[in-house]
Parts: structure tokens; C-alpha cells; sequence
């Protein structure tokens, strides 16, 4: 046994792994199929895993190797190794794939699609990517990727380069997402909507839906000329038998495996697959529904790791954002491959929707209150939005714009709107004078804040006005910083305020403290002290040990500041407890492409 591929895995596993228990399968079964293995795996109490989107853990093409996402930060382990080593270069990462020889990984972190050797060295920009939703790294020495929220396939060199599209969005089709490039390289499956499972063959953009109602589709080649197409349906993972030539599906689809950890909002699941074509392979999970779910309650936090509940019924929400005088809540809330705003009266306990999602194909995010509590504005499709808060009259659009706009904050005296736009670095800082015409408020000029080589998010205004936070990743990390603004360039006003990683900056209404996460998903706070044209902050301290939701640097910030800035509303795990342990925990599967010829035999066999 230790002489074959699959003994050397099993081998490396039960010796080199940390808190490893084994179980065989199948002790009834044909004599040419050998049985599946399971083995749990603890991968250290310095783990940390979770990342926005894609999968946490992925292994290479022969399953000898390991990288995962840890604290926002790629580490790997060669499975018959007892350590792993942490990549430099790649904080803010997500959706990590592998190349053909295992010897680089690509990675999405929030701005850019980068490689790098697994064996160390400084990352490589391949394009950028603003918002992306996977990759796969072809024979051809191309990849193919999601590169933004709603948008089409992309060919990106993997030497770096333009991408160019090799799919379009069909009517009605708002995204197209996980990629997988099929062995020839001549088709890709996709996630379509977040609904199903698309194939297209490139040569000539032939076109069709193998699953309806599944996500995160994966070919494995596990028969000579012939597989399996597995796939999630609300947690259980399902097998078909798949022709690759025809790019059809044969029979009926069969539940091989449930409590696989999936994301609703963003349709990824929490799996990898590795294996020799008609070898016995391995898969790779991370169980628990609700951990890979997105599901989460929103809590009352306090300093001292005190929570009382808010919004106590667990849901996909992100994105919270208080009312002024904190007695209503907005929310994005998604529902198949839309994203609507909800408004939440918690001392009535009332869930109240805002907006319906009335251009199809439109995500309606981030949500951001006007001083008054009176409007909300959001981001749309085809620019920003101005919406009553009560739900009276319908959305009005503020601007129109073919680039991704996202408000995030307006002064005290409601006479300008921020918000972040996606430009050729990344995202630029803009700002617009707003009106009141008696009927409503109107947009006026836009103009452009700061716009870098860079990438720039989250611009936040102080509640004096006099400030703007935001983050930038000018240092080759995200940190937060402060502008005075107007921003007066003759005097070099900025401040940098975390030092270990930030994001997300939110003025307490106080005026003497500015929270932020960090890099490992830490509610960070900075007193600070305004003297002339100076900002003074303190050091960062954590503000509280309990952790909110990790949805990472692209995932949308996970709290908000009450105005009596003594507590936070902030997006909480359902099972904390559960969470916590699971946070270091994987499943290997091996011989899994055995499991799924016992299962699901291909022509009858």
C-alpha cells in the first residue's frame, strides 16, 4: 500500500497532520474498488480559516500539496511536512487555484489577480480584479476567470497581460462565476446566476445547462474518456455521470456527501478535488452548513465581548448600516442572484423591504443613510440610486456610470456624497455635490477625490466633516488612513492609523474615536484628537476579543457604531462556539473517485 499513490497520501496524512482520526468505508464492495478513507484534520490552533469567496483550502493536481486561506494570508504545507510556511505577498487573499503542474498558485485580493511559486518569492499582477469569483488555470498557459461582480468569462495570459472575454452574459443573466476549463481546454463550466451549471465549448460558444439548482460545478476525470460532474444543492453535494466530448449529463444525479459548507450569496462551496485521471483521488471539505452558509445573526456588542441580540433570525445579511438616531437598520439581504435593501425596525421588530430589484440583473448594495434618516443611497446597475427610507415613491437614480459605483458615507450637512469607483488601478475616491430641490435631493458634478495607481476604498467622512478615513493598499498592504478635507495638498494632510492591516473605517459619533477591522478580522479602535490642520490618532487597540463574521477585505464591512458609540451592531456567526472550532477543521476524502464509481457507475460499470 505505501507503494501507490494513494498509500503515500494516506501515509503523509495520518503522520505528518496534527489531530487526525481515520475511517474506512465500504467494507462491502466490488473487488476492484478500494474503500473510501476519511480523515479529520485539525490543522493547528494558529489557523484561522476564511476568506470571502471560493474555498478556503485547495490542494494541488497530485494531492501532495495544501494551501489555505489563514487569517487573510496564503500558507502551504506539503502533506508529508509538519509545518507550513506563510506566502509573503498575499494578505487579502480568496479563491486560490492551482496551476496544472502545482508548482504556482493564482489568487483574487480584492483588487488584483495575482501568481505566485508555492515555493515563496514575490507575487506577480496578472490583471486586475476588482471582484473576483474564481479561476482555473489552463494546459494552454491561459486562465480563465470571474473577474467582477456581474460580469463574463475572462482570458487572462498567465505570464500577465489584457483580459479579453470568451463568454457573454445571456438575457437576463446577471453573473458567471467558478470557472472550471475542462481537460483539452475546448469548454468551461461555470456557476450561472448562482442558480446553475453551465458548460460552453469555446471553439464555436455552444452553450447549455447541465444542473439547474446547483452551484460551484467540478469535472472529474474519473474514467478514461469519461467522469463525474459534482456539484452543491443547499449543502449535499451531488454526482451525474458526464461525457466531456458531448458535454452532456447521463442519468439522474445522487447525493454523495452532505453538510458541505456552501455560500448562498456568492454560490461557492467549501471543496477541492485532486487525483490522477482514473486514479483513485481525493477530495477535500469543510463541513457545517452554516459556517460555509453566510448565515448570521446581528448583535449588540460591547467592549467587553457582550452581545445582546438585534436582528436574532439567522439569514445572508450583510452590508448593516445604523440610522442616524439608531432606531432602523438597512441591510442587503440576497435572494437567488439578486440583492435587494431591507430596512429593520428593531425595537418593533419589524423586517421591512426597501427596494425590489425592479431592473433585472441589478445588485442593490450598500446602503448608505443621509443625516437626516430621510434617504438611503445605494449602488446599482448603471450607477447609484436615491431612494426614500420609509418606502415611499420609488428609487431615483443620482448618477449614470458603465463603472461600478458604491457609495459609502455623506457629510453632516448633506451637501456632499463619497463613494469609491472602479477605475483602471482599482477603486478611485470621488465625491459630488448634492442638492435639495424641496422634492427630493439631485446629484451635481461629479468630481474626482483621489485617484492613484493604486487601490482606494471606503471613504468615510468624520462627523465633524473636517476628515476623511479610508483605505488604501498603497503600501503593499490595506491600511487605513485620515485626509483632511478638503484635502489641502500644499500640506501634506494625511495620516496613517492602523499598522497591522485595515479596513473598513467607521467614525464613532462622538468625535474621538475611528474603529476599523483588521487584517485578522478584528474590531480595531483609535482614539484621536484633532489640532488645527493636524490629526492626532493613538495607537490602534483591539476594541473587543469576540470576532464578527469573517467575510474578508471584499466581503463588505460587518458592523456599524451606535450613536452613543459605546456599542456596535455588528454581523455575528449563528453558532459562535461552532465556528470557533471549526475554524482550523478539514475533511479528506480518499479514494473518492472510486466512492463515486460505486455510486454512480459510468455506462454501467
Amino acid at each position: 500500500r505505501e507503494r501507490t499513490w494513494a498509500g503515500r497520501i494516506a501515509a503523509a496524512l495520518a503522520v505528518a497532520l496534527v489531530g487526525v482520526s481515520a475511517v474506512a468505508y465500504r467494507a462491502t464492495r466490488p473487488a476492484d474498488l478500494k474503500p473510501l478513507m476519511r480523515f479529520d484534520v485539525d490543522l493547528g490552533a494558529d489557523v484561522s480559516l476564511g476568506s470571502p469567496r471560493g474555498a478556503d483550502a485547495i490542494l494541488s493536481p497530485d494531492g501532495t500539496r495544501l494551501v489555505y486561506v489563514s487569517k487573510g494570508k496564503l500558507f502551504t504545507r506539503k502533506l508529508d511536512q509538519p509545518k507550513a510556511t506563510e506566502l509573503a505577498g498575499t494578505e487579502g487573499a480568496y479563491a486560490s487555484f492551482f496551476s496544472p503542474d502545482g508548482q504556482s498558485v493564482a489568487f483574487f485580493d480584492g483588487s488584483k489577480l495575482k501568481k505566485l511559486s508555492v515555493e515563496g518569492g514575490a507575487p506577480v499582477v496578472l490583471c486586475d480584479a476588482p471582484f473576483g469569483f474564481g479561476g482555473s488555470w489552463g494546459e494552454d498557459g491561459n486562465i480563465i476567470a470571474a473577474l467582477f461582480y456581474s460580469a463574463s468569462l475572462s482570458r487572462i495570459p498567465s505570464a500577465g497581460g489584457a483580459p479579453t472575454p470568451v463568454t457573454e452574459l445571456g438575457p437576463g443573466e446577471v453573473s458567471q462565476r467558478w470557472p472550471q476549463i475542462l481537460p483539452g481546454g475546448k469548454a468551461v463550466l461555470f456557476t450561472s446566476n448562482g442558480t446553475n451549471v453551465d458548460v460552453i465549448s469555446l471553439p464555436d460558444h455552444r452553450r447549455k445547462t447541465l444542473v439547474t439548482g446547483g452551484i460551484f460545478g467540478r469535472y472529474l476525470p474519473t474514467s478514461k474518456g469519461a467522469g463525474h460532474l459534482l456539484y452543491v444543492n443547499n449543502g449535499t453535494l451531488f454526482a451525474v455521470a458526464f461525457d466531456p466530448n458531448a458535454l452532456e449529463v447521463h442519468g439522474t444525479p445522487v447525493p454523495v456527501l452532505d453538510q458541505v459548507a456552501w455560500n448562498p450569496t456568492f454560490g461557492s462551496a467549501q471543496l477541492d478535488v485532486s487525483g490522477v485521471p482514473s486514479g483513485p483521488g481525493m477530495l477535500l471539505y469543510r463541513s457545517g452548513g452554516a459556517l460555509g452558509s453566510g448565515l448570521v445573526t446581528v448583535q449588540w456588542l460591547d467592549s467587553t465581548g457582550k452581545t445582546q441580540p438585534l436582528l436574532a433570525k439567522p439569514g445572508p445579511y450583510s452590508r448593516l448600516r445604523l440610522s442616524p438616531d439608531g432606531q432602523r437598520l438597512a441591510l442587503e439581504i440576497p435572494e437567488a442572484a439578486n440583492r435587494d435593501i431591507w430596512i429593520y425596525q428593531w425595537q418593533r421588530d419589524t423586517l421591512t423591504r426597501l427596494t425590489f430589484d425592479a431592473e433585472e440583473g441589478a445588485a442593490l448594495m450598500n446602503p448608505v443613510w443621509t443625516p437626516d434618516g430621510r434617504y438611503i443611497v445605494f449602488s446599482g446597475k448603471g450607477g447609484m440610486f436615491l431612494t426614500r427610507s420609509d418606502g415611499a415613491g420609488k428609487p431615483q437614480p443620482l448618477t449614470r456610470s458603465r463603472n461600478r459605483q458604491v457609495p459609502f458615507s455623506v457629510t453632516p450637512d448633506a451637501r456632499r456624497l463619497a463613494w469609491q469607483e472602479q477605475g483602471s488601478g482599482g477603486f478611485d475616491l470621488w465625491t459630488m455635490p448634492l442638492e435639495s430641490d424641496g422634492a427630493g435631493l439631485r446629484g451635481g458634478k461629479p468630481e474626482v477625490l483621489l485617484q492613484t495607481a493604486f487601490d482606494e476604498r471606503w471613504p468615510m467622512f468624520s462627523p465633524d466633516g473636517r476628515w476623511l478615513a479610508y483605505t488604501s493598499n498603497e503600501s503593499g498592504s490595506y491600511q487605513v488612513y485620515v485626509r483632511a478635507f478638503p484635502d489641502k495638498a500644499d500640506k501634506g494632510g494625511k495620516w496613517q492609523i492602523s499598522n497591522g492591516g485595515g479596513a473598513y473605517p467607521v467614525w464613532s459619533h462622538n468625535g474621538r474615536e475611528l474603529f476599523f477591522h483588521s487584517a485578522d478580522n478584528r474590531i480595531m479602535v483609535a482614539a484621536y484628537a484633532a489640532k488645527g490642520d493636524s490629526f492626532v490618532p493613538d495607537q490602534p487597540k483591539v476594541w473587543s476579543e469576540k470576532q464578527p463574521a469573517g467575510f474578508g477585505i471584499a466581503g463588505g464591512s460587518t458592523f456599524d457604531v451606535a450613536p452613543d458609540g459605546k456599542r456596535i451592531a455588528a454581523l455575528m456567526p449563528v453558532d459562535i462556539q461552532e465556528t470557533q472550532q471549526a475554524q482550523s477543521h478539514v475533511i479528506f476524502l480518499e479514494n473518492f473517485f472510486d466512492e463515486l464509481r460505486r455510486k454512480v457507475p459510468l455506462n454501467g460499470k
